[in-house]
């Protein structure tokens, strides 16, 4: 399994990337997916000027084991969604970090972002947990 060290991660298995223009993408980890097995089905948020809140669920992805929602690592709203997914909700098990995110957030102006992980505190993690 891997973890870039350009993203950070949460303990629910989510992971952002800050982009250039102060916007953050978001996704499920390599082990998320691992663990859900083959994605069926996904539900995404509508793009909203509503700030969802810090691990507040907002999406919801189907697998051939489970359902499982998808909190949000931050506070924001969801400027973009990846219209890829609904049609192709596999591309989260082929590319997790790349075709396979998820929405592309505005971060609300606090510090809900203070405490994602990096990749080694992530790796911890599922190392205490596998």
């Amino acid at each position: 399994m891997e973890f870039p060290d350009n993203l950070r991660y949460t303990s629910k298995h989510e992971w952002v990337r800050e982009e250039d223009d102060g916007s953050v993408v978001v996704g499920i980890t390599d082990y998320a997916q691992d663990e859900l097995g083959d994605i069926v089905f996904i539900e995404l948020p509508p793009i909203s000027d509503d700030v969802v809140n810090k691990d507040d669920p907002f999406a919801t992805v189907e697998s051939v084991k489970a359902v499982s929602d998808i909190y949000a690592p931050i506070s924001g709203k969801v400027v973009e969604i990846n219209d890829e997914l609904p049609g192709s909700p596999e591309i989260i098990n082929e590319d997790c970090y790349g075709d396979g995110w998820m929405v592309r957030m505005e971060p609300a102006d606090d510090d809900s972002a203070d405490d994602l992980m990096s990749a080694q505190e992530y790796q911890e993690l599922i190392d205490e947990i596998s």
